[in-house]
């Protein structure tokens, strides 16, 4: 006599049919995932249980539990693991308190000589005290433990992100006349294909110091076809110094007025003021948006200024902001690309290689 199943019978519609066939033939999905959408498949088919089993080399049993787990819940909860109750927590919720107390504090506060937790190191420091602060179902916490209960709340005391910390009071006021100047090159592009006479040039300005001049002590090797495909390099390095960059765009034109110097101090900055200044017609006004480097309010500075009354108007960014300065892209732009694993024989080499010999118009 045939056996005949009181279960009721597992439909489909064309969209789970759909999802189930895609699933049965992944390569990326968990193996269990895809077993499973085959028994609903074969399921949905009219092969009974056995004939199921059978066929995917696997027991009976768990074809009855997947099958009944779509039935009860749906094919989306078969596929996945239901969540379970789990372990009882070990940890009380003021223990766990208690450890992430610890580690949103620092080791040194504690007489270790570490700067930052390891896992490994708060669990001993926890193992050892514990007891004396009433916590004893710790005793034997593990480094894995204190992940979960980290990774919980989200605590990570083993890495260090950086911050900007707003040094500047006056940070939404200057800040604003930088964007204000910005707003400014847009204006006088418009009245410029309009044919209206421009009055002022707009300079953003910066200067690119430590440019290290670093040469090989042994030659690099070439990439060699199916055998070494990257250039090999050694390890050892030749330091012959280093030079700095001193670069401003002009932003209504794109061009770049720059010196490469050994030194950027008060009178390489003047030179380069000099320079801009014979560049430009005299009846412009030049705007420059620098930082607040000492050497931009120096007094040799200040008394070149005043050797050419109104012929200058800074622009200063906040303290710690150079950020809002656009020279600053060009300069990653530069480090990301030309100076990128650049060796030289000398500063002079380098400070011919950094001068674009076709330059192309910055925007």
């Amino acid at each position: 006599m045939t056996f005949e199943s009181k279960r009721p019978k597992l439909e489909l519609t064309d969209k789970e049919n759909r999802h189930l066939t895609s699933l049965s033939h992944s390569r990326t999905e968990p193996v269990r995932s895809v077993e499973r959408a085959k028994i609903l498949l074969l399921s949905y088919q009219g092969k009974n249980d056995s004939q199921i089993a059978d066929e995917l080399n696997t027991n009976r049993q768990k074809v009855i539990r997947c099958i009944k787990k779509a039935l009860a819940y749906g094919i989306h909860e078969a596929i996945e693991d239901l969540p379970r109750s789990g372990r009882p927590r070990e940890i009380t919720p003021e223990g766990r308190a208690w450890i992430i107390s610890l580690a949103c504090m620092k080791p040194k506060d504690f007489g270790y000589p570490h700067e930052l937790w390891t896992h490994e190191l708060l669990a001993k420091h926890i193992r050892n005290n514990c007891l004396d602060e009433e916590y004893p179902e710790a005793v034997k916490i593990s480094s894995g433990t204190i992940s979960k209960i980290l990774s919980a709340s989200n605590i990570k005391p083993h890495k260090i992100s950086s911050y900007l910390h707003q040094r500047d009071p006056d940070f939404e006021s200057k800040s604003a006349v930088v964007l204000h100047t910005y707003k400014q090159v847009k204006l006088l592009k418009a009245m410029d294909k309009k044919g209206y006479n421009m009055d002022v040039a707009i300079v953003s300005y910066d200067e690119k110091p430590g440019m290290q001049a670093v040469g090989n002590k042994y030659p690099d090797l070439m990439p060699v076809v199916d055998e070494y495909p990257t250039i090999s390099r050694d390890y050892e390095y030749v330091r012959h110094g280093t030079l700095s960059l001193l670069a401003g765009i002009d932003l209504l034109t794109g061009i770049i007025h720059y010196q490469v110097r050994e030194q950027h101090r008060s009178a390489e900055f003047v030179d380069y003021l000099k320079i801009i200044d014979s560049y430009y017609p005299k009846k412009l006004k030049i705007v420059v948006i620098l930082d607040n480097l000492k050497v931009h309010t120096s007094k040799e500075t200040q008394k070149y200024l005043e050797s050419v009354p109104q012929r200058f108007h800074f622009v200063f960014t906040p303290k710690h902001a150079s950020w809002l300065n656009i020279i600053e892209s060009l300069f990653s732009k530069m480090t990301r690309s030309l100076l990128r694993g650049m060796r030289v024989s000398s500063k002079e080499e380098l400070g011919d290689r950094i001068i674009n010999k076709s330059p192309v118009i910055f925007r």
